[in-house]
């Protein structure tokens, strides 16, 4: 069965695919528009690459969401073809409008049946073959099987580094994101490796590739940089040398006290071979990007994904220091001030202009280190003058306990003219600021109703 909705889902890319090659072929500028996040920019990089492969030529906007003005705004637009990576899919009435043919390369929950869709757009979402968008695919993995069959395969290390960006690769990859693997791997631009899962150890000394490590999360580690160091200092370790100048021995020691601290922390690593070393490191290569995003240089990100080096990546680890610093210190903040608890649900609220790039990175850290209850979702709550901007997230465990995000915030956001929606395991909304009391009161009883609908049926 799940062969036939992935056939499903590659007849519909492959259908896109001819549509794409047909503008090009034709010559007409091909508009691009994704999303801001690494997931998003590596969608973009792979559209790009591809059509610059095949002597075509792109317009790309990344936004980070999209908002009805933009979709009027661009409603005047001439061009023959526009492509939406990593968004779209909630937007198919507006989208529509828009003079040229579409296609929508997405991975979140849809709510549109697929025949009742427009016949000049293209849509390639894998929630609408029954296939989940929150770990069989990421967008990049949707953009990348939409240029496929155009013999870029040479792209498959960047659509893994999407679904990094994406969180689909924490534990082990599954569903179309294998077949990816298996293509870069056989392109000979991925390899496979098993070893320790530390950040960043090109980089940045011992300690604080440790604390910048947070897939897998090391409790009192992980986000801590006096802790990385008592943790290296204890196991006779200097923290000031970098792990690649680590003994043999040392490095034994290393893993050995890591694996105790979290089993996870040794595992399947992917690296692109042909990489610099900064970018080398599928999941390292995944995060400059997701700083660039933060830092709103989305530019920066996508020429390093087009193959612009030296100062463009130069640039991205200054953006990286800046996340990773501001991450560190959005964690003790937490620790500090803690969540507000709902029945059901639990919620962060910031006004901090630092903190607000990062609340849903925040929140996934926080859920894992366990400062941030694990037994219930989180809402990280931004507020952007009259609006508030939120990112919730859950884990594994709450998923399997019926909590789905994505619809969660949709409906709360529909009573507050807002607009809402994602995974099942992460989402967003924007809603207005005066209603944020009603919105987390809403969503907190849509989550208790689906964890006890799910109870009911089991």
């Amino acid at each position: 069965m799940t062969q036939n909705k992935q056939h499903y889902l590659l007849n519909r890319a492959d259908e896109a695919s001819n549509l794409l090659k047909k503008h090009i072929d034709q010559d007409h500028v091909v508009r691009i528009i994704s999303h801001n996040d690494s997931d998003g920019i590596s969608a973009a990089g792979i559209m790009c690459n591809a059509i610059s492969q095949q002597k075509g030529k792109f317009h790309v906007t990344i936004v980070p969401r999209l908002r009805e003005s933009f979709l009027k705004k661009i409603q005047n637009e001439k061009y023959k073809l526009f492509v939406f990576c990593d968004m779209g899919s909630a937007s198919l009435d507006s989208i529509s409008r828009l003079n040229g043919e579409v296609i929508i390369a997405d991975h979140h929950q849809t709510t549109s049946p697929d025949n009742e869709e427009d016949e000049k757009i293209v849509h390639i979402n894998p929630h609408l073959f029954g296939l989940d968008g929150t770990r069989d695919i990421s967008a990049s993995g949707v953009s990348y099987l939409v240029v496929r069959q155009l013999q870029t395969k040479s792209l498959a290390d960047l659509a893994l580094v999407g679904a990094y960006g994406d969180m689909q690769c924490a534990d082990n990859i599954i569903g179309i994101n294998k077949m990816i693997v298996d293509d870069g791997l056989k392109a000979g631009v991925l390899e496979v490796h098993d070893e320790l899962k530390i950040s960043y150890k090109n980089e940045e000394p011992l300690y604080k590739s440790l604390a910048y490590t947070f897939n897998p999360a090391l409790e009192g580690i992980s986000g801590d940089m006096e802790g990385s160091m008592e943790f290296l200092e204890r196991i006779g370790l200097s923290y000031g040398i970098k792990f690649n100048d680590l003994g043999d021995e040392e490095r034994d020691i290393l893993k050995e006290a890591l694996i105790g601290k979290n089993p996870k922390i040794f595992g399947t690593v992917y690296s692109i071979p042909q990489e610099i070393p900064t970018l080398r490191n599928v999941e390292d290569y995944s995060n400059i990007l997701d700083a660039c995003g933060k830092n709103k240089k989305h530019g920066i990100g996508l020429s390093i994904c087009l193959g612009e080096r030296d100062d463009n990546v130069n640039e991205a680890l200054q953006f990286l220091k800046k996340y990773q610093d501001n991450l560190i210190k959005g964690l003790e903040w937490i620790k500090k001030e803690g969540s507000i608890s709902l029945d059901n649900i639990q919620y962060i609220y910031t006004e901090d202009k630092m903190r607000k790039s990062i609340m849903g990175t925040l929140s996934t850290a926080g859920l894992e280190l366990q400062i941030l209850n694990p037994e219930k979702p989180v809402l990280a709550i931004s507020r952007m003058d009259n609006l508030i901007k939120v990112s919730a997230r859950t884990s594994s465990d709450l998923i399997n306990k019926g909590v789905n995000l994505g619809y969660a915030l949709g409906e709360a956001s529909k009573s507050f003219n807002g607009a809402g929606g994602g995974h099942n395991i992460a989402a967003g909304a924007v809603v207005p600021y005066k209603d944020m009391g009603n919105f987390t009161n809403i969503v907190d009883e849509i989550v208790g109703k689906q964890v006890e609908k799910a109870l009911k049926i089991e």
